[in-house]
Parts: structure tokens; C-alpha cells; sequence
């Protein structure tokens, strides 16, 4: 089926704060932008967004992925045992102070980055990934094609860092 922005059934996003950074957008803004990339064939899905520290991202991304830094975004997706009719798709870990970090060094709006993130994060969630150069071009249309409707410019446009 192919890949669509059109707003599904109302899906479930719960958020979850465990940061003290200040950059972090509003709920209802994280839960807007999930839901631009949540496609119309998975109806009413429920997902969590946990925005975390440095220190919690490093322990997620050291057990799970034997990498000893923070990471901006980290997906869990979940796999539904067969007969259980469960839509859960799976759980966002997004570290605030790494997005933060690299939306300054990119030259970034700091709510774009965000946007970028959970949109990013999502597609994760929904089978998409960037570990050939043909998954990565997929995904990277889709996440330009979603950011642009929600009023965002394409995240992979090198930007001038100088002031």
C-alpha cells in the first residue's frame, strides 16, 4: 500500500517528559507530528514518545546498540505477537539535549530538528530505515514529504553555520 500523510483514526500517543531541558516543544506539538507520519493503513495506533537525557540515551543506546554516546533518536518498535490484536507500533526515545545540539551545529531551527526527529522516529516505528543508499533515499523522501506539509524545509539541505 502506498505511503500516505492522510490523517488516520485517532491514534494514541502518549508523551513522556524525563528532561529538564528547556527546548523541548509542548505535548499536543510532539503528538502533531507523529501523527503527520503515521499512514492511514494503521488505524488507531498507539505509540509512546519518551523524551529523555543524555544520561538515559547513553544507557538505551549502550545496551541496544553497543554504542557508548547519547543519540538523538532511538526506536522500539513493536512486534505484535500472532493473535493478539494489539496496535501498539512501539516506543520513541528522543534525547532533548543531543537535538538541541545538532539543530545549533546544523544551523537548524531547533523545532525543526524536533520535527525532523519524531518524523524520523516514526518511519523507524513503520518498517522504513537508511541502512542501504535505496531505504535511505526512500526514507528521506517521505521525511522531506511529511516535514513539508507540516511547514517544514528539508532537514538534509546543507545550511551555512557561519554567522
Amino acid at each position: 500500500m502506498p505511503f500516505t500523510t492522510e490523517p488516520n483514526s485517532i491514534a494514541s500517543i502518549e508523551v513522556q517528559q524525563a528532561s529538564s531541558c528547556q527546548s523541548v516543544p509542548a505535548k499536543n506539538v510532539l503528538q502533531r507530528w507523529a501523527q503527520a507520519a503515521l499512514a492511514s493503513d494503521i488505524p488507531q495506533p498507539d505509540l509512546v514518545i519518551r523524551v529523555v537525557d543524555e544520561n538515559e540515551s547513553l544507557a538505551l543506546n549502550s545496551q541496544y546498540r553497543g554504542k557508548e554516546a547519547p543519540t538523538n533518536v532511538l526506536s522500539f518498535p513493536f512486534d505484535v505477537p500472532q493473535g493478539v490484536e494489539l496496535k501498539h507500533l512501539g516506543d520513541l526515545v528522543i534525547c532533548a539535549g543531543v537535538v538541541q545540539q545538532e539543530a545549533l551545529q546544523q544551523g537548524k531551527p531547533v523545532e525543526h530538528h524536533w520535527a525532523h526527529m519524531v518524523v524520523h522516529g516514526v518511519l523507524h516505528l513503520r518498517g522504513y530505515d537508511h541502512l542501504t543508499e535505496a531505504q535511505a533515499g526512500k526514507m528521506e523522501a517521505l521525511e522531506k514529504q511529511i516535514l513539508a506539509e507540516l511547514g517544514i524545509t528539508d532537514p538534509y539541505v546543507a545550511r551555512d553555520t557561519a554567522v
